[in-house]
């Protein structure tokens, strides 16, 4: 079974105090007030198409043909597009989900991901 936003939406929503929003119509996972993914507008065909805050892994993931700079200038910010393709793995693509909520979320929070 290949990845979607649904499933990747439910992965970000069950990290520690994370909640969906829906700004200018977009869906997005927060933790607190900051967005940590953003899922867009659902299209026809962007069922893998998702930008998140990557620190750690830009460099790597930045590499891939299906990776993008958003533009709006949030590339600077270590935010990257990710158009995954259908054989794309789910625990990678969880795992930039993971770091991007590591990148926004209040410290505390942090620390009870690394207790579980």
């Amino acid at each position: 079974m290949q990845p979607t936003n649904a499933e990747l939406l439910a992965f970000a929503l069950g990290l520690p105090e994370a909640w969906e929003d829906h700004p200018w119509g977009e869906s997005v996972a927060k933790v607190g007030k900051k967005v940590f993914v953003f899922f867009g507008v659902p299209e026809a065909g962007d069922d893998r198409r998702f930008t998140v805050k990557l620190r750690d892994s830009h460099d790597e993931a930045s590499a891939m043909g299906w990776t993008a700079d958003p533009g709006y200038g949030l590339g600077r910010g270590g935010w990257l597009t990710v158009n995954a393709p259908e054989d794309a793995p789910m625990d990678l693509l969880q795992s930039w989900i993971l770091e991007s909520y590591r990148a926004v979320a209040p410290k505390r929070l942090v620390t009870v991901l690394d207790v579980r």
